[in-house]
């Protein structure tokens, strides 16, 4: 059963064959990478320091058990990408007919003019064949894709089919660190799909949303699937960086877990353009993943190098490393807000509410939290 009308349907067989690539993703993980952790540990049990984790890391490709697991790791994220483009395919014209057929009210624009940042054409982020950018004229096919193997990848621990875990633990973080806060206008940055911005437009039923992101066909596909889920957004193809809002146009600032596809100079650009699209008083709120580099042991920070090496990741590293709070400060938030929140899944499936809380210093594991980094813009 699909969770709504956009996301492409699969035969037996092409649920069966995507369903394959997630246990294999599974086995890798918990069967296969503890025998890689331990055998990092036995190379060099000191502290995981840079010269030690690339001298380990180096070793390790010395073990032909080591270079089989990182190759079967990466070629099973390609079966993925690969079972689910054929299931999209095999019904394009359907997701297409759907997506011309919606009116609720949304919106989308898009730039045939537009050109994307290098970090994003550099290679196919998360091996997804042509990456954010691919575009076929009045076409949704790359937004399904990134639908369907979303779920498949996330291991339907992002909300199921629906993907919108992260949308409502960031409505949980505003619901606990900023209880009261009733925006009016609201941007996400990076929407993707819009599977973290339906969630908002739900909580927030008054408010103007807007969401931007380099990608028409995700876009085209983003708005069809917020229109038939009864969501009012309006998406348009725009820069994070440097986006054709003006000054103070916005109560609320967020995105969810794009930092770490962007860039070092990216990261600053976007802390420094949310406070420029903030109205005093405004909320910016950048949710992440919840693993901080200087937190992780030496099998941590392996693991980060395969993400960047194998999992077409490059930004991964500097993204959990960067300070947060130093970049919010110098980009005229005085008092950031730097930590994890519950994931909604993990307090209650589905649900943020005002009583939740769950904000705090301590990770509670990968899929349980998120990091976060928020702050108010001084009135």
């Amino acid at each position: 059963m699909n969770a709504h009308p956009m996301m492409p349907a699969t035969t037996h067989d092409e649920a069966a064959e995507q369903l394959f690539v997630r246990d294999l993703k599974v086995y890798l993980t918990q069967q296969i990478e503890p025998l890689h952790q331990r055998l990092a540990v036995a190379l060099d049990p000191g502290p995981a320091d840079p010269e030690q984790v690339a001298s380990v890391y180096a070793s390790l490709h010395e073990h032909d058990s080591f270079r089989a697991w990182a190759s079967v790791r990466r070629t099973s994220q390609e079966i993925m990408w690969d079972a689910v483009s054929r299931s999209v395919e095999r019904q394009a014209a359907t997701l297409n007919e759907r997506s011309a057929a919606v009116d609720a009210g949304g919106t989308v624009t898009l730039d045939p003019a537009f050109v994307p940042p290098a970090y994003i054409t550099v290679g196919d982020i998360h091996l997804m064949p042509g990456g954010y950018q691919l575009d076929l004229d009045d076409d949704v096919s790359q937004g399904a894709v990134m639908d369907r193997g979303g779920a498949v990848y996330m291991l339907g621990r992002n909300g199921g089919l629906m993907n919108d875990g992260r949308g409502h633990t960031l409505v949980s973080h505003l619901f606990a660190c900023y209880p009261g806060f009733q925006p009016d206008r609201i941007l996400e940055m990076g929407c993707g799909i819009g599977a973290s911005t339906v969630p908002i437009a739900r909580y927030f039923p008054e408010a103007e949303i807007q969401a931007i992101d380099v990608g028409a066909s995700m876009l085209r596909y983003a708005h069809a699937r917020a229109a038939h889920l009864g969501a009012r957004i309006h998406f348009v193809q725009d820069d994070a960086e440097q986006t054709q809002y003006e000054d103070g146009s916005f109560d609320l600032v967020f995105s969810c877990v794009i930092l770490h596809e962007t860039s070092e100079t990216a990261i600053a650009r976007i802390m420094a353009e949310s406070f420029r699209l903030l109205r005093p008083g405004g909320v910016v709120a950048h949710l992440e993943v919840p693993n901080r580099y200087e937190t992780l042991d030496l099998w941590g920070r392996i693991r980060g190098e395969v993400e960047a090496d194998y999992n077409n990741e490059p930004n991964w590293k500097h993204a959990i490393s960067a300070d947060y709070e130093a970049l919010l400060r110098d980009a005229g938030f005085p008092k950031p807000l730097i930590g994890y929140q519950l994931s909604s899944f993990a307090a209650k499936p589905g649900a943020a509410t005002p009583e939740a809380g769950g904000f705090s210093d301590k990770s509670s594991g990968t899929f349980r939290s998120w990091f976060v980094a928020s702050a108010r813009k001084p009135v």
